[in-house]
């Protein structure tokens, strides 16, 4: 689906104007509409949204408001989907902007996963069970491949809890697309990244693998990464512990390996916003995630010291799509009785896809080993 060009008399609009239009829109439609805003979203989307949070926590409200007609999703792709797939009634979901996808999900499509089973298959054999868990962060079809398969989604908020359960069904996880939440969170549940783990390739016969290593690693990890938590790297933390002493670091289990290690905590966005809200007047943190949840965190909590360990400060450049002039055009629409911008997933996907989704809310959240020692 391509964004079709906004009419031009929303390009004209000032951002009080614009503000004041997605007000009304939403005052006319009442409960007739939720608005959903992920974290890493600007604050001028944040102050519309009735819930904010991450993938996981959105995925939960979205299932909340049977009465509603819509869900406008202000976040990227695969999140509009998800609510979708996970809707309790005939809600419409609307993505404001049709172009805010996420660079890691288009990292793994249906046929390299595909054509990776099928080789898994002829090397490990039908004596040795693969368990497909993919992140939240995938598109549709993926997720009905997983469900299909007997795996289940994650998000990094349930990743332990996920791949526990997975390894409790089967003998090796297949965890895509992002590799390092998988990594990082089998790290830290005591596997080796040397020798228990490998990553796939989806460019290369098998993986790039040999069959000895495949049949050695308990996990199977895609080669996919995010743009944004692969910036920050261990001279960051380095430097932020140097000119800051006595900072705290909390990344995200997206960064690289050395990074998580050398921090004193991560988790997931809601993780680090928790802990940062719990933590002591006074003390001081430095954080490694999207600079937009930095920000407001850093505002949100004048008593303490907060800032990002990427000094060029990157934003996500997708959740960056979603423009408030796109969340009012899309309220006025709704407002006067126009659907713009559905995001609909076909049955045959998502089907599958739902059985994959309410494994990931039945597996639920176990703590993760998060305080690194």
């Amino acid at each position: 689906m391509l964004q079709v060009p906004l009419p031009v008399e929303y390009t004209r609009l000032t951002d009080e104007e614009v503000c004041a239009r997605i007000r009304a829109a939403k005052d006319r439609l009442g409960s007739k509409v939720v608005i959903l805003g992920h974290h890493y979203q600007r604050d001028e989307i944040i102050e519309h949204a009735d819930y904010r949070g991450d993938s996981y926590k959105l995925a939960q409200h979205a299932r909340e408001h049977p009465e509603a007609d819509f869900i406008v999703f202000c976040g990227v792709h695969f999140m509009a989907e998800s609510a979708d797939i996970l809707k309790p009634g005939a809600q419409k979901v609307i993505l404001p902007n049709l172009a805010a996808g996420c660079s890691m999900a288009d990292m793994a499509n249906i046929f390299q996963v595909r054509r990776c089973w099928k080789q898994l298959e002829e090397t490990l054999g039908s004596d040795i069970r693969v368990v497909p868990v993919t992140y939240i962060n995938s598109a549709a079809n993926l997720k009905g491949f997983v469900g299909e398969h007997g795996g289940t989604v994650c998000t990094s908020t349930n990743a332990p809890a996920a791949i526990s359960w997975a390894l409790n069904e089967g003998d090796r996880v297949l965890f895509f697309p992002d590799q390092h939440l998988g990594r990082n969170t089998a790290w830290a549940m005591g596997y080796d990244p040397e020798s228990d783990m490998c990553v796939w390739d989806p460019f290369k016969p098998l993986g790039g693998n040999t069959p000895e290593k495949l049949k050695a690693s308990k996990f199977i990890l895609w080669k996919g990464h995010c743009s944004v938590h692969k910036r920050f790297t261990l001279e960051q933390v380095e430097r932020a512990r140097a000119d800051h002493p006595g900072i705290r670091v909390v990344v995200h289990p997206e960064c690289e390996i050395d990074v998580v290690r050398a921090a004193d905590e991560y988790g997931s966005t809601e993780f680090i916003l928790n802990a940062i809200e719990k933590a002591e007047p006074g003390t001081k943190w430095a954080v490694g995630t999207e600079i937009n949840l930095v920000s407001r965190i850093a505002k949100e909590n004048p008593d303490r010291f907060v800032m990002c360990l990427d000094p060029q400060i990157c934003p996500c450049s997708t959740m960056y799509r979603i423009h408030p002039t796109f969340l009012c055009w899309v309220m006025d629409s709704l407002a006067e009785g126009h659907v713009v911008n559905q995001v609909t997933v076909p049955d045959d996907v998502a089907r599958w896809a739902r059985i994959a989704l309410e494994r990931m809310l039945q597996v639920g959240q176990v703590p993760a080993a998060q305080h690194v020692d």
